[in-house]
């Protein structure tokens, strides 16, 4: 007999609307995973089984069946807030803080009709790769309990991997939705800026972050995607006069259909390769060789972008990213809770002088600009979503933050230039080592182009033949 939580979520969402499981049923099903696997593996930072089960009977009553994702459980990122909840940001500095209102992103989900469960852990204040803080436990890859999740959204990963979660929203300010979703085996999307409207990136330093999916299937993914993007039903309402041009969607359609031929360029160099010493691993090269393999097969056109340095890169991204560490909201003799990696940027942010801040501002448009144009000629772009296979815990320099930072870089240095350039990209597991541990690549799209992406992903997630199947750990 198939467990619920073996159900894509697509397939939970038909069995709640024709009333074979109810919005409890399903909700008390993920309470007793969680309460069975989340001491192993640390997705979560905080559980809220009673509020949840009270929104699951408000679901039933009050919320209108039309919703998009109605009576399905997720999880809200610690980054979020949600009213009575606490919020820690995966902070010591913040324990004990409990929000007296919501972010938008909490609100929407509710209104599509979601049942959150509790908070998904995060590092401290969403600033690295990797999700293994001092607040809480480390998150754990559920495939190989001695490996990271990622990060920022590694708690949300780890819970949709192991079944805690059928899908959840994440944030994704520099790669932190696509790299736990690569790091576990899941497809993770980054929207084009401005496409989520309660995420949409537009207000937050460079534009960079924004609000997404991460799910075990394609078509999970554009689901929770639609749920975000219009909770109550399209068209969507944006509040800014910028946002992400193409189709509006819904896009749950062109992932379930995974149709269309396309002109593919295969990117294997990063604007980082200036700075840093980057390589891409054999296993995650094999992973990119066998998905452009099988999309040739398929008849996409395949050509390799060639390479254009950008040695200008480095340092304007450090700059903001150093920046946008300077408000975190710690002061005086609070700043003794911050992590040694948190302290090195709240110092090197508030340190950074207004004129070095502007005109690395200004060179991350000049490079938006040049980005778009380069990959002008293609429909989409195909890289490896990490550099390296996942890092094992503890394997992250917490007291230096100069190497911490350059082995984030060399871990995934195919994600932030997309958050820079504003573009959309999705990440699908096509591979995995010979131990198990799921391999990716990345889809990176044209501006506005998430149908394109998700046609594409569908079409190697059937190709690949990847199960939905979840660790054999437990």
């Amino acid at each position: 007999m198939t467990e619920l939580h073996e159900h894509t979520a697509l397939d939970q969402y038909r069995l709640l609307q024709s009333g074979d499981v109810s919005p409890t049923e399903l909700a008390r099903h993920y309470l007793e995973r969680i309460d069975r696997l989340n001491p192993v593996v640390g997705a979560f930072a905080t559980v809220t089984a009673e509020l949840a089960l009270e929104r699951a009977g408000v679901v039933e009553r009050e919320v209108p069946r039309a919703r998009p994702l109605w009576g399905l459980p997720l999880g809200d990122k610690d980054l979020q807030l949600r009213v009575g909840v606490p919020a820690a940001f995966g902070s010591r500095a913040f324990a004990g803080f409990v929000p007296d209102e919501s972010d938008e992103l909490v609100r929407a989900v509710d209104d599509a009709g979601a049942v959150s469960l509790g908070k998904t852990a995060t590092p401290e204040f969403g600033m690295p790769s990797y999700t293994e803080g001092l607040a809480f436990p480390p998150v754990r890859n559920p495939w190989n309990l001695d490996l990271g999740a990622g990060g920022s959204s590694g708690g949300a990963a780890a819970a949709v991997a192991s079944g805690m979660l059928p899908f959840a929203p994440g944030s994704d300010g520099g790669g932190s939705i696509r790299i736990p979703a690569a790091s576990c085996g899941l497809v993770g999307l980054k929207p084009s800026r401005g496409r989520v409207p309660a995420g949409p990136g537009i207000a937050s330093l460079a534009g960079l972050g924004v609000a997404g999916p991460i799910a075990r299937t394609v078509a999970d993914a554009a689901l929770l995607l639609d749920g975000l993007i219009a909770p109550v039903g399209y068209p969507a309402a944006h509040r800014y006069a910028l946002r992400a041009p193409g189709d509006d969607g819904p896009f749950l359609g062109a992932a379930i259909r995974g149709e269309g031929r396309f002109q593919l360029g295969v990117l294997t160099d990063s604007p980082w390769d200036d700075a840093y010493e980057i390589s891409i691993e054999p296993s995650a090269r094999s992973a990119l060789d066998g998905a452009v393999a099988v999309l040739d097969a398929r008849g996409h056109g395949i050509e390799v972008v060639p390479p254009a340095p950008e040695p200008g890169y480095a340092q304007a991204f450090r700059t903001v990213w150093q920046a946008g560490a300077a408000t975190i909201p710690v002061d005086g003799e609070r700043e003794a809770l911050l992590e040694p990696l948190t302290r090195w940027l709240v110092e090197r942010g508030r340190s950074v002088p207004a004129r070095q801040l502007a005109e690395a501002l200004s060179w991350l448009t000049g490079y938006e600009e040049r980005v778009i144009r380069r990959f002008a000629s293609y429909d989409a772009v195909i890289s490896p979503a990490l550099a390296l296979t996942p890092r094992p815990v503890g394997w992250y320099d917490a007291d230096d933050g100069e190497r911490n930072f350059a082995q984030q870089v060399q871990f995934t240095p195919f994600t932030s230039f997309v958050n820079v350039s504003g573009l959309p990209a999705i990440t699908v597991p096509v591979a995995e080592t010979d131990d198990g541990v799921p391999l990716g690549v990345q889809l990176i799209g044209r501006p506005g182009g998430e149908s394109v992406l998700f046609s594409l992903a569908a079409q190697l997630e059937r190709r690949v033949g990847r199960s939905t199947r979840h660790p054999g750990l437990w």
